[in-house]
């Protein structure tokens, strides 16, 4: 019968269908958290309230905790511990108005958390509240960014861009660097085997990855480039997505010395001359990462050097940084993670 046969539009319709569903999906759970999210606000200004007026203690938030429970057992985040958090959250935030217009109404209870337990200041509170939206981040990486004082490291690299790169390029350039990267949560035993240290290495690589930033792409590992006969290798290549750029990231496990700005810049080079589009990309820059650097002798290396380079320093725990394996190794260990596992997504709590 004609009316069991699939009209010639049906995926196309289902589709867009689906595309509806999940929007309205999406919006009714945001909206369902920015409505918990005042109740929790009420709650904590009543609470308050009646602290200021009336010498509430102890003892009467543990009896509205088992009467709020009592009256409500199927809805959780009525303990007394949370009680305090919500009027925390009161004082933090104190115009109810302003909640649902600003960053810290689009997170996830968990998250509003860590930016009171991590941070006594409001305005890094406001920012890194902020950061948390626009890149999606997990809670364990928003507490991640807070421990490592990610406001103090984003963009801080010392480059050579505002004299490699015309503005405003050198501007956005600047914005994907770090320094120091924090790729402490290695934990590296100090006492481990080399195999054992790249084993590590890979388990953690998304957080490394997170710790790069919001718009890399992975490219390749040891991308191998033929120069009239001779060979060179760059350690990782990535392209930034947002801004539309080639990233080479070179690894040294030394104190920074200046001949390795210009390896680096070479590198750069030769990414800029046989990959980029110069219809479609912009310059291609490169950041080194070291283990320990003298700024007076970076600046001096970069005021040599013509192509776009960055050098940040990376921070590891002490046993980790004495165990750490050449930046061969490193490199070998990232690259294949990368290369394997380029679609891992963090399934960390939201």
């Amino acid at each position: 019968m004609t009316s069991d046969l699939v009209p010639s539009d049906y995926a196309a319709t289902l589709s867009e269908l689906k595309q509806h569903v999940h929007a309205a999906r999406f919006q009714a759970q945001r909206k369902a958290n920015t409505e918990l999210l005042m109740l929790w606000w009420r709650i904590g200004r009543t609470i308050l309230d009646r602290q200021v007026q009336e010498a509430w203690g102890t003892g009467v938030l543990k009896r509205l905790a088992n009467d709020l429970r009592s009256e409500f057992p199927s809805m959780k985040g009525f303990s007394v511990a949370n009680l305090r958090y919500m009027r925390r959250f009161t004082t933090a935030w104190p115009e109810e108005n302003a909640i649902r217009q600003r960053p810290v109404g689009e997170l996830p209870w968990g998250h509003i958390i860590e930016l009171l337990d991590k941070l006594d200041d409001q305005e890094q509170r406001d920012w890194y509240a902020a950061k948390d939206v626009a890149h999606g981040w997990s809670r364990p990486v928003l507490a991640h960014q807070i421990t490592t004082r990610l406001h103090e490291r984003e963009a801080a690299a010392p480059t050579n861009f505002t004299s490699a790169l015309e503005r405003p390029d050198s501007e956005l350039a600047q914005q994907i660097t770090r320094d120091p990267y924090a790729l402490d949560f290695l934990a590296i035993d100090s006492d481990a085997a080399e195999r054992e240290l790249e084993e590590r290495l890979v388990d953690r690589i998304v957080d490394t990855l997170h710790e790069l930033g919001p718009g890399f792409a992975f490219v390749g590992r040891q991308v191998h480039f033929d120069v009239d006969g001779d060979d060179f290798f760059v350690d990782l290549l990535f392209f930034h997505i947002e801004q539309l750029r080639y990233v080479v990231i070179e690894l040294k496990t030394t104190k920074f010395e200046p001949r390795d700005a210009g390896q680096l810049g070479f590198y750069v080079t030769l990414v800029d001359d046989k990959l980029r589009n110069r219809s479609k990309h912009e310059p291609t820059v490169g950041i080194l990462l070291v283990a320990g650097k003298n700024d007076a002798v970076v600046r001096y290396a970069l005021a040599s050097t013509t192509q776009p380079v960055a050098v940040s320093r990376y921070e590891l725990a002490e046993d980790a940084q004495a165990a750490l394996p050449d930046e061969a190794t490193i490199a070998r260990a990232f690259g294949e993670e990368l290369a394997r596992g380029t679609d891992v997504e963090d399934d960390s709590e939201g």
